[in-house]
């Protein structure tokens, strides 16, 4: 059987934490800042667990 291979995409963007959680990143946080206000910019630089949902997809792509 051939060995398992993560999704590189998602290797790159999320990472596991030691308690088995994922650790994900805000989107829209890199450029076009003028619009956005001050408190949205701040709020998009801290990172996020992902929700239960999204954590069964992630434990396929990343395993």
């Amino acid at each position: 059987m051939p060995k398992m291979k993560s999704h590189r995409g998602a290797a790159r963007r999320i990472k596991k934490t030691g308690t088995g959680l994922f650790k994900i990143y805000h989107s829209h946080g890199d450029h076009i800042f003028t619009k956005k206000s001050r408190k949205r910019k701040r709020h998009l630089r801290k990172s996020a667990m992902a929700s239960a949902a999204d954590s069964r997809k992630l434990r396929r792509l990343l395993p």
